[in-house]
């Protein structure tokens, strides 16, 4: 479980595709994304390694993923088919730029809002407009799948970051991205066009479950 508060910006090192393991074929940037049979991420990073042990899990642009191998300064994940159908992480190459968060130890403060790394599904940036107060307005295309459990005021959770909904339509949310959150995310250089991470809060899935549940009773 983790909070949404991003701990550092990590850098791919290398997307290996499974197919290719046993070679030494690397994916760059401008090969085909979603690699088939999944793939292992190579990801240089410094504070969410302080404490890292194989087995430990660390979200990736909101995405848990399981420490399978680690090195000095870097560590290794596997991906698979339906993690990268999920998400957009298939779509990572070296040098790539990604948000990384530890979980959250029943001793921290719950600073953001209870995130899974449960991926339910990817969005798109539409719009960027800079406000006068620095802060940055921030407007997200998504599925119906996704904005059914989207309310203003509301939390989610958008490449791992928690963040408060200020606005929703029918095809859209938006929010706004103070500086210090467009400084130490992978959403400071993210523009339209853009796929994220999308996670919604999990409260709102739990009750339309059991709303459902009720009303077939």
């Amino acid at each position: 479980m983790f909070t949404g508060l991003v701990e550092e910006l990590g850098t791919v090192r290398a997307v290996i595709p499974n197919a290719a393991r046993g070679g030494s074929r690397r994916r760059d940037r401008g090969d085909t994304p979603r690699p088939p049979g999944g793939a292992r991420l190579e990801i240089e990073a410094g504070t969410v390694l302080d404490d890292a042990e194989l087995g430990a899990s660390i979200a990736v642009n909101g995405c848990c993923l399981t420490a399978v191998e680690l090195g000095d300064g870097w560590w290794a994940a596997d991906a698979v088919e339906e993690t990268l159908r999920r998400t957009c992480l298939g779509g990572l190459a070296a040098g790539d730029r990604v948000n990384l968060e530890r979980p959250v130890r029943l001793a921290d403060r719950l600073g953001g809002h209870i995130v899974q790394g449960h991926v339910d599904g990817v969005g798109e940036i539409a719009e960027r407009e800079t406000l006068a107060d620095g802060s940055t307005r921030v407007v997200i295309a998504a599925d119906d799948t996704i904005l059914r459990y989207v309310v203003e005021k509301g939390s989610i959770a958008v490449d791992g970051v928690s963040l408060t909904v200020a606005g929703v339509d029918d095809k859209t949310f938006e929010f706004a991205l103070i500086p210090h959150t467009a400084t130490v995310t992978t959403l400071g250089i993210k523009g339209p066009g853009d796929p994220v991470n999308l996670e919604v809060d999990l409260v709102a899935k739990y009750v339309e479950r059991l709303m459902g549940v009720t009303r077939e009773g």
